[in-house]
């Protein structure tokens, strides 16, 4: 079963800024074990799902 987390991200139009949040906001995910799954994006702000799958499951071939 997969499990998703949703986060968003105000954005403040200093383009070096927001570049560095999302690094570090994908970063911290990414070494939890969760994959991005879904992005939206308005003028002010970035919605980020991200997926994994449940704690103690496995992936399997198949």
């Amino acid at each position: 079963m997969k499990e998703y987390q949703a986060v968003i991200l105000r954005l403040t139009r200093r383009s070096q800024e927001d570049e560095d949040a999302l690094t570090d906001l994908l970063n911290e995910r990414s070494r939890g074990g969760w994959e991005p799954a879904l992005m939206t994006q308005d003028g002010q702000r970035l919605t980020v799902v991200f997926q994994r799958l449940s704690p103690g499951e496995s992936r399997v071939a198949g």
